[in-house]
């Protein structure tokens, strides 16, 4: 199986997730190998989530077969009629073996991702085509040869969207077609007087009409690129009709949204011109945890315990994709939980990346509250804020107090957020949300405060939140 250049492996067989040779774990597609055909793989854990990819990098996936020496490769030429955008998760490959073309999945969003359709309503969108490639060689020592061939496959038919040989009125061809330019610029008067060219930022045409809905927009097409180093994007090959311009910036807070919609034209370029993004922001940064990427990547990721191991993912930066993670905050932290102290701890190391509960020692698992400390040199008036953008969360009760876990000092609540099942699928990411607390003067002080983050809901081992970035705001000034 190959995934990308760094991710290649042999697979099980079909036969090892069967009772006997495979032990199926607390999650049900996670099988533990325990008497595998292929010796080399025993004590490892098999599950098809941990092959997922973000639509924006999974161009080409596929199986090279070991005799003959066969390659059989699905090929993505575009992205623009998967739902859920770039970042949207889906599977590739699992042990079958198995090679999907997902064209529309709620995996790592949940049930907001499902269409909807009014009675009587007319709905009409091309799926693909997407390309089925096979390639051979007869020196089996050349086999890594089919991937690398695969990939320049993949960058032809990139180069040939939209296809010219489909006679379907509903798929439209390039001169059918319109495009978009602009430049995209971030405002942040905390951070710069001028405008911030937002360099690297993914911009994007969809139908969605609110800021972020993009990634639960299902019924419609997406048309997403990344702007260069000064900001600039040209969207080309864009179906004809009315659109929102929307967009996110690595490290700024936030989604973007112009203020207008824009019409696509067949043939016509729309200059959409410079446009401004001011995250959301009321006043200076007291102090702040993560870099806001939308995934929880920038914290602690621990080792797999041993027994789990999935051999691909062991030092690498896709470490979460191992199995069993959650159960690793417990090991971690076996009684008290996470204190982490701004200016002191680093979120690198000291701040675990998904906020579970942990299993005591009846084997039940409880709620955990997360504690962040910070010194004051002085409190101004009026209101702080605290900015919580959240990556993922999957069935959380969380609740925020500050310096006192009681009524009065308990500043945000939710229930039952989030469908994203991003814990136990190994995902770094799922729906990304984006949250304001307001925090009254009153309930600080000079000195030492602590503000607690505790995921109220027990009895779950698969629920959890996996934070992106918090950022504390004073009062405007």
């Amino acid at each position: 199986m190959a995934i990308t250049d760094e991710k290649q492996r042999v697979m099980p067989m079909p036969e090892d997730l069967l009772p006997g040779r495979g032990k199926t774990l607390i999650v049900p597609e996670s099988v533990l190998l325990v008497n595998p055909i292929n010796p080399d793989l025993k004590g490892e854990v098999d599950d098809k989530y941990q092959y997922s990819m973000e639509n924006k990098d999974g161009g080409v996936h596929g199986w090279i077969s070991s005799n003959p020496s066969v390659g059989f490769w699905i090929i993505f030429p575009s992205h623009e009629f998967r739902n859920g955008g770039p970042t949207k998760q889906n599977l590739t490959c699992h042990t079958g073996p198995t090679c999907l073309a997902m064209l529309h999945g709620s995996h790592y969003i949940g049930n907001d991702m499902v269409a909807h359709f009014e009675q009587g309503e007319v709905w009409r969108k091309v799926f693909g085509p997407f390309f089925v490639y096979l390639n051979a060689t007869k020196d089996v020592s050349q086999s890594y040869n089919l991937w690398t061939d695969a990939k320049k496959q993949t960058v032809m038919e990139e180069s040939l969207w939209p296809y010219d040989f489909i006679s379907s009125p509903y798929y439209l061809t390039s001169k059918e077609r319109g495009s978009a330019t602009g430049r995209l610029f971030v405002q942040d008067r905390y951070i710069s007087d001028s405008l911030i060219p937002a360099k690297s930022a993914f911009v994007g045409l969809s139908v969605a009409t609110t800021p972020g809905s993009w990634q639960t927009e299902s019924k419609d097409y997406q048309f997403w690129v990344q702007t260069d180093l000064d900001g600039n994007f040209s969207i080309k090959n864009v179906v004809p009709g009315v659109y929102g311009v929307h967009g996110w910036v690595p490290g700024v807070i936030g989604d973007y949204l112009y203020h207008q919609l824009v019409t696509i034209s067949q043939g016509l370029e729309t200059e959409v011109g410079d446009v401004i993004y001011v995250p959301i922001r009321d006043g200076p940064t007291v102090w702040e945890i993560g870099y806001p990427d939308r995934t929880a990547a920038t914290y602690y990721v621990p080792d797999v315990n041993p027994i789990y191991v999935n051999k691909l993912f062991v030092n690498t930066p896709e470490k979460y994709r191992q199995y069993g993670l959650w159960d690793r905050y417990t090991d971690l932290n076996p009684k008290n939980d996470q204190i982490f102290t701004i200016g002191v701890s680093d979120a690198r190391k000291d701040w675990f990346f998904a906020h579970v509960d942990r299993r005591n020692g009846n084997n039940k698992y409880v709620p955990t509250t997360w504690e962040i400390r910070f010194y004051l040199q002085s409190v101004a008036a009026g209101i702080y804020k605290l900015r919580l953008a959240i990556a993922s969360a999957t069935r959380s009760d969380l609740e925020i107090h500050v310096n006192q876990m009681n009524g009065e000092q308990l500043v945000f609540q939710v229930t039952n957020l989030g469908g994203d099942n991003a814990v136990c699928r190994h995902g770094i990411h799922g729906l990304y949300q984006l949250f304001s607390v307001d925090i009254s003067s009153a309930l600080l002080i000079h000195g030492d405060n602590s503000m607690f983050l505790t995921q109220a809901r027990a009895g779950d081992a698969l629920c959890g939140i996996l934070y992106d970035y918090l950022r504390l705001e004073a009062p405007p000034t």
